[in-house]
């Protein structure tokens, strides 16, 4: 195995307890990433310019996008680990490792959780390879923390197929995927069911959202549907109501918790590297107490949400994860994270502002991480239910 080192803020070295083949994973990961990753991703940010294919295609050389998934895995693998793959990537661009967590964990999820097992043949494969690019879409321009209820995309069944109508917002890679999962109220039931629609199908259109400040390199789109027939071979023969919905989200939950803590890790790397040149009052400003401070509060976030976020992907290993315990998981690591990336950002004081540095893109995308997959105050009253045993959501 090429040489595996915990990076330096794991600074409880809870990365060594993965396997040496996990490890072997990691180790090729990072080399990816700095060679390919890391050189172009400050210019496509400012661009708000989509990685070149053969990023994507790299990444699904590596196993990135079927590794949890029977069909396509290339080893047994953990939760655990699966985790740092989210948190390596985010520690180099969030945008990335959104990619891969859409791919692989919406839109490959989506299919594997609520999928026949001939559809899971059929499309896993053709993901995990990257031959087509996937997207998820569930929230809507009128409905977001409300969508279990507030859904207003319909499906009506004609004879064999079915007729969609209805728009989609802020769907990841949804201007630019060849597959869209599509979450639809059936007319006849009133249960949400997906449907896995090919983006050429008549009557799908998708505009990219254009003057987004986070997250620039995703490219987010409104989505219409205008009686876009779709077969009932597409209907994803294992979604009955909302109930699958939300199983697909509560495996990705967790991994968007993760890749907060690395976007923390992304900014807190670049305000050492920072603390250790900038020279003021004569020698580096990681001389100064009050520097000290900021860089020891924010080690100190990422630390604990590292122990939060492997315990969570623990339970789910262990088959006994509900949604309050990755609703935490989300919760506690996108606000930590918040309060670093603006400790490290102040750290770099005017410099801090521009692209040259760095930290600015990890500040700004944290806001994205922060409201997506659920923002603080829904996973918040998911967890107080938990507590009290009372709904507070209306």
């Amino acid at each position: 195995m090429s040489s595996f080192e915990p990076i330096p803020s794991d600074f409880y070295g809870y990365e060594n307890a993965l396997t040496d083949r996990e490890k072997q994973l990691i180790v090729e990961l990072r080399a990816f990433l700095e060679a390919e990753v890391r050189p172009i991703m400050n210019d496509l940010w400012s661009k708000a310019e989509f990685f070149p294919r053969s990023i994507v295609k790299g990444l699904a050389d590596l196993g990135l996008f079927g590794q949890p998934w029977e069909e396509t895995r290339q080893f047994e693998n953990s939760a655990v680990f699966r985790g740092w793959v989210a948190l390596e990537l985010a520690r180099v661009d969030a945008s990335v490792a959104t990619l891969v967590g859409m791919q692989n964990g919406l839109v490959m999820g989506s299919i594997a959780v609520a999928g026949s097992p001939e559809q899971r043949a059929e499309w896993l494969p053709k993901l995990a390879s990257a031959e087509l690019l996937g997207a998820f879409g569930l929230t809507e321009p009128l409905s977001g923390s409300d969508t279990a209820q507030g859904l207003q995309t319909v499906a009506t069944r004609d004879g064999d197929n079915w007729v969609i109508n209805g728009a989609k917002r802020w769907i990841g890679n949804g201007s630019i995927s060849d597959v869209t999962i599509i979450w639809a109220r059936d007319a006849e039931d009133n249960q949400v069911k997906g449907f896995i629609v090919p983006t050429s199908t008549p009557g799908y259109s998708a505009t990219r959202i254009e003057n987004k400040q986070a997250l620039r390199i995703v490219q987010n789109a409104d989505i219409v549907l205008e009686n876009v027939v779709v077969s009932e071979a597409n209907r994803l023969q294992g979604s009955k109501s909302f109930r699958e919905t939300a199983a697909v989200l509560r495996l990705t939950r967790a991994e968007v918790a993760w890749a907060a803590v690395g976007n923390s890790i992304g900014a807190y790397e670049a305000a050492v590297k920072y603390a250790g040149e900038r020279i003021q009052f004569g020698k580096p400003i990681g001389g100064h107490q009050l520097i000290q401070e900021l860089l020891a509060k924010s080690l100190g976030n990422i630390t604990s949400s590292i122990g939060l976020v492997t315990r969570v992907s623990q339970m789910l290993d262990e088959g006994v994860q509900r949604d309050e315990h990755s609703a935490l998981a989300k919760e506690f690591a996108t606000s930590r994270m918040r309060e670093t990336v603006a400790w490290c950002r102040e750290l770099f004081g005017g410099n801090g502002i521009v692209m040259d540095y760095g930290v600015i893109k990890y500040f700004a995308d944290a806001e994205a991480i922060y409201s997506y997959e659920g923002t603080r105050e829904m996973n918040t009253l998911i967890v107080g239910r938990a507590i009290t045993g009372k709904a507070a959501f209306v």
